[in-house]
């Protein structure tokens, strides 16, 4: 049931949201050319790479790190890439992996490789049993703000939560927590 309710929002929300999607592709080209889309390995179900795909918000040749450890980020992210990352437009791309079957629309968000400490807490608690999402239960009750271990607890606790109707809580609360801006952290400072 999960499967059939990633697909329909996914291919839903790409044909709903093209024209945004276009605009944003020839906005990132104009503001610092090619590549528009941001490729990425991160780790999925099962502890498996992927690849995530995502507007490019930074600059070309941006070291690889988790948001909250990119203490150069101000200088790194494109004067576009401030609008979408603050809108959550840069993440839109998500649903491409959740139409491809490597991310859910809910599910914990998928790490870098080189985040090692939330990494080893995910695996002892479970959570690569469930595909990550393109948002959370950590993500709403606290996003960047959260330390490693709060994280994992959240995404342990949805993972046994894990159903439609709590899916359906967790988007709608997205949508709030996206147009308050609340918890987003670039670097070293809360914006």
């Amino acid at each position: 049931m999960k499967r059939f309710f990633d697909v329909i929002i996914s291919l839903s929300g790409l044909i709903i949201l093209s024209p945004l999607l276009a605009l944003t592709a020839v906005i990132i080209f104009i503001d610092d050319g090619l590549p528009v889309v941001f490729r990425q390995k991160r780790i999925g179900k099962d502890a498996q790479l992927f690849t995530i795909y995502k507007f490019r918000t930074m600059k070309k040749n941006t070291r690889s790190a988790a948001t909250g450890e990119l203490k150069e980020s101000d200088e790194q992210i494109t004067g576009s890439g401030r609008i979408l990352r603050k809108t959550s437009i840069d993440e839109l791309l998500q649903l491409v992996n959740v139409l491809n079957g490597s991310m859910s629309i809910v599910g914990p968000r998928p790490l870098i490789p080189e985040e090692k400490e939330i990494h080893a807490l995910r695996e002892a608690y479970g959570v690569y049993k469930v595909r990550p999402g393109v948002t959370g239960w950590a993500q709403i009750n606290g996003r960047d703000a959260l330390d490693d271990e709060t994280k994992a607890l959240y995404d342990k606790e949805y993972v046994e939560k894990q159903s439609i109707l709590f899916d359906i809580k967790i988007l709608i609360r997205t949508v709030l927590v996206v147009l308050r801006r609340e918890n987003i952290t670039e670097g070293a400072e809360n914006k």
